[in-house]
């Protein structure tokens, strides 16, 4: 790669892989990304820290496909296994265990079902972003419970979208070849994120569902 900042160049002399010292690079954009999407835009999904690790784990899947099939399988199973569970009115964390338990097996029967149809990419996930979308169960399950099952899912599918956009964003070749020319340029989500901590005005899904309230404003 080309046009490499001297900053860069010592990381990978100390032994760090360049892909390491990018990804790292992109945290900043991408949780700067999350907090635009939930102080302007409204979406909430399952916080900052969540959207984060999966737009990662996309990252670290062979194609993008797999990793939101995977990531919708996990979601699924947690689902039904929700209204299975329920009845045997178990406490959280080994309903939460039960809940992990069988999805793994879920994945690991969608991962052989990959290589018997020829889907290499598929087989071949990597143990990391498999964890990480078997994690989010938990938030999904807390979800449901605190909130309910529509809440719940909702704020899946939210999570699913902010990952999708900083997925895209954090492979943007653009972006990235920016970052190795000129790593300083992240230090411009410090008065960003000021900014959006400072933000009072109304979100954009606020202006859509109070639409009539502010008709009657004017």
């Amino acid at each position: 790669m080309e046009n490499i900042s001297p900053l860069i160049k010592y990381f990978i002399q100390q032994g760090v892989p360049l892909d390491t010292v990018i990804l790292l690079l992109m945290l900043p954009i991408v949780v700067t990304l999350i907090a635009f999407f939930r102080q302007v835009i409204g979406i909430k999904a399952f916080g900052i820290y969540t959207p984060a690790i999966v737009t990662f784990a996309f990252l670290a899947v062979p194609q993008l496909r797999y990793g939101v099939l995977i990531f919708i399988v996990v979601i699924l199973v947690g689902m039904l296994l929700r209204f299975a569970l329920k009845g045997l009115r178990i406490l959280y964390l080994p309903r939460v265990a039960i809940t992990l338990s069988i999805i793994a097996l879920s994945i690991l029967f969608l991962l052989s079902f990959g290589g018997a149809m020829q889907r290499t990419g598929l087989a071949a996930v990597s143990i990391f972003p498999i964890l990480i979308m078997i994690t989010i169960v938990e938030k999904f399950v807390a979800a449901q419970i605190e909130k309910g099952n529509k809440a719940a899912l909702i704020l899946a599918v939210e999570t699913l979208v902010i990952s999708l956009v900083g997925y895209y964003l954090a492979s943007w070749p653009a972006l990235i070849k920016g970052i190795v020319a000129f790593p300083w340029l992240i230090l411009i989500a410090i008065p960003i994120n000021i900014f959006l901590g400072k933000w009072d005005g109304l979100r954009l899904n606020e202006y859509f569902r109070f639409r009539e309230v502010l008709k009657n404003l004017k």
